[in-house]
């Protein structure tokens, strides 16, 4: 019977139909995660291993698991995973790059709402007893530029949204065929990044987690940004350089930023972005509505049992190499 390890809270009805496959044993230890001796003891006789973003699985870990097939995560970053090391091991990575998108874009136009209409404030003070109307006033959407810094899958589907509420798209890509019919339907407009920060009204942030963009925002592209801009983040926490960030909202050099993800989850107590009356916050769940979650947890539940079975997998990142 082969074993399938969960170290982290990975629930729904695809795993409670794993659960009772005959020919497979789920262990589900959702806070194995944080334990690192009781992981490598656990991870030797796995053959698959489902994680959230918790779980490190690195050169070590693997290095445990002698008996091991498939990585799979259930979401779409990768970040935790050394996947160099787990492809020269043979074994699969497989993860859910699509299945939370929509939930994603849905919450940045809610943060674009959010800061635009003063939401959060307007209600934290009425719970305080006022009803300052004047204080909050706030713009529209519709005729504004929109900014998209990373227009792939998530970024076009928040661009989508955003054209249906009258906005211009404007966006910097270098890895998509700016050709293509999807971006020709929205008029959105390439720019190289300098111009696309003085120009847009919302700028909102879909990149990976590379070297190339680990704190790629930071006091130079600030300065580039109008006075009125508002900078939107449901990507990676690390994207942005959030001291610079901090003294760019402290100073005015932008109006105000809306944050789904941060360097450091949660932040220390005392952080200068929580204590800024000019962020909105949200706990990083643009990924965690229930249909999402459900067709993340499908998906990798599926890979599991395909690849323990002989198959494939259907959302593998790797070509990894013949295990020994």
């Amino acid at each position: 019977m082969s074993r399938i390890l969960v170290t982290e809270g990975v629930n729904g009805v695809a795993m409670d139909r794993l659960r009772e496959e005959s020919d497979l044993n789920v262990v589900f230890e959702p806070d194995l995660w944080n334990n690192l001796d009781a992981l490598n003891d656990a991870i030797k006789d796995a053959q698959a291993i489902i994680v959230r973003n918790q779980t490190q699985v690195t050169a070590e870990l693997i290095a445990a698991a002698p008996n091991l097939k498939i990585v799979a995560r259930a979401g779409a970053g990768l970040d935790n995973i050394d996947t160099d090391a787990v492809t020269k091991a043979g074994i699969v990575v497989s993860f859910a790059p699509s299945e939370n998108s929509l939930s994603v874009a849905e919450l940045a136009i809610g943060l674009f709402l959010s800061l635009a209409r003063n939401i959060p404030s307007a209600d934290q003070d009425i719970r305080k007893g006022n009803w300052n109307r004047a204080l909050f006033t706030g713009g529209e959407l519709s005729g504004k530029i929109l900014g998209v810094v990373g227009i792939g899958r998530i970024g076009t589907l928040v661009a989508q949204r955003a054209k249906a509420f009258g906005m211009t798209i404007v966006a910097h890509d270098n890895f998509v065929d700016q050709e293509g019919t999807q971006y020709k339907e929205l008029d959105v407009t390439f720019l190289e990044l300098d111009e696309l920060l003085g120009s847009a009204d919302f700028i909102t942030v879909h990149l990976p987690l590379l070297p190339s963009t680990r704190h790629m925002f930071t006091e130079s592209l600030f300065a580039k940004m109008k006075p009125s801009a508002y900078l939107v983040n449901t990507s990676r926490g690390e994207v942005v350089d959030e001291i610079a960030l901090a003294n760019a909202l402290e100073s005015g050099v932008i109006a105000g930023a809306a944050l789904d993800v941060r360097s450091t989850e949660p932040p220390a107590v005392g952080d200068a972005i929580v204590n800024s009356d000019k962020v909105v916050l949200t706990p990083h769940i643009a990924a965690f509505t229930h249909e999402a979650q459900e067709r993340v947890v499908e998906s990798v539940c599926r890979d599991a049992a395909a690849v323990l079975r002989g198959g494939a997998a259907e959302g593998f990142f790797n070509f990894p190499e013949p295990k020994r």
